[in-house]
């Protein structure tokens, strides 16, 4: 099945993922916010496919908010709304998104060097209920 995403569709998904990494990034925020960061940006320039071509570049222009909270009231709700947008295209990019997202949520944890933090560890589910929101 093709896909075909608009440029506000792309900044959709774009804002959702990469807004997913900046979650876990201040989430990490006790320890190495930085750290987080790199790994779960590494992530999502990994992708591959539709979405891979997509989530090359963060978002530019897009304005997270000052505190978590107000990160959370943007990024969680475009998770959901991209897994939705994405089904209605093609389920199988919308599961290579959660699966990319998932894999960068996975690499912001750390969990390859030990047991992450409480913090990182509630983020992460909070980014995989809104993936399965949709």
């Amino acid at each position: 099945m093709a896909i075909t995403l608009t440029d506000q569709d792309k900044l959709a998904l774009r804002t959702a993922a990469w807004g997913a990494v900046s979650l876990m990034s201040a989430a990490g925020a006790a320890g190495s916010a930085h750290k987080v960061a790199t790994e779960g940006s590494i992530a999502l320039t990994s992708a591959t496919g539709p979405v891979g071509h997509v989530l090359a570049k963060a978002p530019k222009g897009v304005k997270y908010g000052k505190t978590v909270a107000a990160l959370a009231d943007q990024v969680l709700p475009a998770l959901t709304a991209s897994m939705n947008l994405l089904k209605q295209q093609d389920p199988a990019e919308a599961d290579n998104f959660r699966s990319t997202v998932m894999v960068a949520v996975e690499a912001s944890t750390g969990e390859h060097q030990g047991r992450p933090s409480p913090t990182l560890t509630d983020m992460a589910r909070k980014i995989t209920a809104a993936l399965d929101a949709a």
